[in-house]
């Protein structure tokens, strides 16, 4: 017996090992976004124009491995095809709509501010809606990572516009979705197939709301200025599409699914820090003393939550932690 309890607590360690290692693969290729989007915003491309290209490249890039990923067996689908809509509709379409709706009415800072306060969101909802009050290390965890996320985007001279606060508000709810839809693990979906009928979704929405005139896209085959090099506007793209797309979406779900939203979201803060790193490697855009203090406090602020979590764990369940102490979450199949 105590050879088996052994194994099962090993098991578990490698299980939220793993699911820390892709939580951190996603945050970070989702902060190489930003910089490639930027270099071709420079080319005329518009923010919609990027994002409805960039879902959609991803959804054909994942599709296929989605369908090979169902076996066959396509009662999982069917069974949560409103899982499936939501995901897409919020986690994805939402998320990217409802920002770049913001940054039109208000600066970058302060619109990544209240779209990244989505993992108070996911606390907030889990202990309101499921009693999973976060525990005091977990909570100091929290004031770290938020007081380093208020350093690295520099705020200094930020304005807030209601209407932009109305947008990025909308981007924080699909962003806690996101989380919350990640850590199902109880629907017989693979991550595979979950994220390709996600981002499926998410592009025919996109597409849609640029045929109605409500996301403005415009498009060029300009060269892109990267790193000190001009690249060809494909490659951009195609890295656009399968890496900060495809594999962040599916490393998100696989993580989400080991870790639980609440620590998973939070792993996600790393997004911006990494955005830092990538804006002065591809841009030239070197962070300031400020932002680099503020990347430490988040980096500080994620360890403490996942040790508080860890804690979390052990005192709900002091016997071998298995794969059904994934958060619930209550969304609907």
């Amino acid at each position: 017996m105590t050879a088996m309890t052994h194994d099962a607590r090993a098991a578990e360690r490698a299980r939220l090992r793993a699911g820390l290692a892709l939580a951190m693969a996603s945050a970070v290729t989702f902060s190489l976004s930003g910089p490639l989007a930027a270099g071709l915003f420079d080319t005329g491309w518009t923010p919609g124009a990027v994002v409805l290209v960039r879902v959609a490249l991803g959804a054909l890039v994942v599709l296929p491995f989605g369908v090979v990923a169902l076996r066959g067996d396509w009662r999982p689908v069917r069974r949560n095809a409103r899982l499936l809509l939501a995901y897409g509709a919020l986690g994805v379409a939402a998320t990217q709509f409802c920002y770049f709706a913001a940054v039109q009415h208000m600066q970058v800072g302060p619109a990544l501010l209240i779209e990244y306060s989505s993992p108070a969101a996911v606390v907030t909802w889990l202990w309101l809606r499921h009693g999973q009050r976060p525990g005091r290390v977990t909570l100091a965890g929290i004031a770290l990572a938020a007081a380093g996320l208020v350093l690295v985007l520099d705020l200094t001279g930020a304005r807030l516009d209601p209407v932009g606060v109305a947008w990025a508000l909308g981007a924080m709810v699909g962003v806690s979705a996101y989380f919350l839809l990640n850590a199902r693990a109880d629907t017989g979906l693979p991550p595979l197939s979950l994220a390709a009928g996600g981002l499926v979704v998410g592009a025919a929405l996109l597409g849609l709301l640029a045929a109605v005139g409500l996301m403005p896209v415009t498009a060029s085959t300009e060269p892109v200025a990267l790193a000190g090099a001009v690249l060809p506007v494909w490659p951009v793209l195609g890295t656009l599409g399968l890496v900060t797309a495809g594999v962040a979406y599916v490393t998100g779900i696989a993580a989400g699914r080991r870790l639980g939203a609440r620590p998973a979201s939070f792993v996600g803060l790393l997004e911006v820090v990494s955005a830092v790193f990538f804006a002065w490697l591809l841009l030239g855009e070197l962070p300031r003393p400020v932002q680099l203090l503020g990347g430490l406090l988040v980096l500080a602020g994620v360890v403490v939550v996942q040790q508080g979590e860890a804690a979390t764990r052990r005192s709900a369940h002091p016997g071998p932690a298995g794969p059904g102490t994934v958060e619930p979450v209550g969304a609907p199949d």
